[in-house]
């Protein structure tokens, strides 16, 4: 199968890192400078793979379309790709195109999917589903749950998050390229939906505000992600960030006595 991959980050250079040992990537389509992610390792991996490199603007160009019609692709595989992919380009592939979202969807479409599991709790996992005209709306292929310790934060969440998806890939990919397959759709008035602006309402934490003990935790863990600013208090006009840190009790069941 002819698969033009469209990737950034960690998660994205590991699936890059699976797919071209699976099947024939004609193209990989990269975010521009200012917004890549492990840019230098997803450009090695496709250099081995042999895919054409591909500038994200040329999703927006005819010119940059053609040279993509150009590659033959049968399908596309996008992961942690910051873009909403259009129609014209959708149209180019026959087998469509499919999205790994660090999400148990519907919930959390959109971004930050690992603070607004914490913070709303609502289920975390991970989804493969189809790209359509929406926001992470496609039907589902398959997803997978991954739970939330009271002691996890932001950063460790994502973490668990990316290796979900990368293992719920390589189960995944076989049926997938065979055609093997089953499209669940979605209820696009379920779930929960966020942007990118959402954190700022939270971040600021209010000291003459009232917060339940365990909301204000939520957030704080949440946002809880170095080196990235996170929630925070303000004190004399300027910003005080807040991260916390769990350390649980021995319980002297591993101390060798």
């Amino acid at each position: 199968m002819r698969v033009i991959c469209l990737v950034n980050n960690y998660l994205g250079w590991q699936s890059l890192e699976y797919l071209r040992e699976q099947t024939r990537i004609v193209g990989v389509v990269m975010h521009p400078l200012e917004r890549a992610k492990f840019q230098t390792e997803i450009l090695a991996s496709a250099r081995v793979a042999g895919a054409e490199i591909i500038p994200a603007n040329d999703l927006r160009s005819s010119d940059g379309l053609e040279r993509i019609a150009r590659l033959n692709p049968e399908m596309a595989i996008s992961v942690m790709f910051g873009y909403l992919l259009k129609s014209d380009f959708l149209g180019l592939l026959p087998k469509g195109c499919i999205n790994l979202h660090p999400a148990y969807l519907p919930y959390n479409r959109g971004t930050y999917p690992n603070v607004w599991s914490i913070v709303d709790q609502t289920p975390a996992g991970v989804t493969l589903h189809y790209v359509d005209d929406g926001i992470d709306t496609g039907d589902i292929i398959r997803q997978k749950k991954v739970p939330v310790l009271c002691t996890d934060t932001g950063e460790t969440l994502y973490h668990k998050l990316e290796a979900a998806g990368v293992q719920l890939l390589r189960e995944s990919w076989p049926d997938i390229r065979a055609g093997r397959i089953q499209r669940t759709p979605q209820v696009r008035e379920s779930g929960t939906t966020h942007k990118t602006g959402d954190v700022a309402r939270i971040d600021e934490i209010q000291l003459t505000g009232c917060y339940r003990a365990e909301d204000l935790l939520n957030i704080l863990r949440a946002r809880t992600f170095p080196p990235h600013p996170g929630a925070f208090i303000r004190s004399e006009g300027r910003k005080v960030h807040i991260r916390i840190q769990f350390e649980e009790e021995n319980d002297g069941t591993d101390d060798g006595e």
